[in-house]
């Protein structure tokens, strides 16, 4: 079984033990650093390079969402599952737009954090219930309508937002790799967005309307 290595980082050191303790009761995660600022869980994660860093928002000298920035323009290859007490919709928006891979309440349960770990490091994009609530709402964008996607893409759109890969989606509906991303460049394009997180969230809405 391949064991998941993850950071802690959070400035709360009893938000810290508390997980580090649970973690340390599974066989399949491994806590390999703890960091209590930004600028020391982006050190961390770029010398260790662990599988995911549950990474929290609110964290002084650098906050959570600019260590997120430069996980991401380093084009490190840890998963980022933002811990947020969830307050807040601005940053939960510029979060996704960040790139994301998925959140995780600090008002659920902490086995819910360790199985949004899980879920994260197997590529699916994880969204709470009051997150696609918040996306459905706030998201909004009023000349989008479903009609504006094709069937196929519609299709491949529910299959990114359920978590697969471009190469688990060409295998889901038997085409090539290079269709996939021939038809998520079109999705991006026609929604206005930059990476699939935020295609995902505009699903949640699409998926609303189509229901309305």
């Amino acid at each position: 079984m391949a064991v998941i290595r993850v950071v802690l980082a959070d400035d709360h050191a009893l938000v810290l033990e508390g997980m580090r303790s649970l973690i340390d009761a599974e066989e399949d995660i491994e806590v390999v650093a703890t960091a209590s600022t930004g600028t020391e869980a982006l050190k961390v994660v770029r010398n260790l390079q662990p599988d995911v860093v549950v990474l929290d928002l609110q964290m002084p000298m650098m906050d959570g969402l600019t260590c997120l920035e430069h996980i991401r323009a380093e084009e490190l290859p840890t998963k980022v599952l933002v811990l947020s007490a969830f307050n807040d919709g601005d940053s939960m928006q510029s979060a996704l737009e960040k790139e994301a891979d998925g959140f995780a309440l600090k008002t659920e349960s902490p086995q819910q954090t360790i199985t949004s770990i899980r879920q994260v490091y197997r590529g699916q994009l994880v969204f709470p219930q009051a997150a696609k609530r918040w996306l459905r709402t706030h998201r909004q964008r009023p000349d989008l309508t479903i009609t504006d996607l094709s069937e196929r893409e519609i299709e491949v759109l529910s299959l990114v937002a359920q978590g697969l890969t471009n190469t688990q989606i060409a295998q889901r509906l038997s085409v090539s790799d290079n269709t996939i991303k021939f038809h998520l460049q079109n999705i991006y394009q026609k929604l206005n967005v930059n990476n699939r997180t935020e295609a995902a969230g505009i699903y949640y809405k699409l998926q609303q309307e189509g229901a309305a």
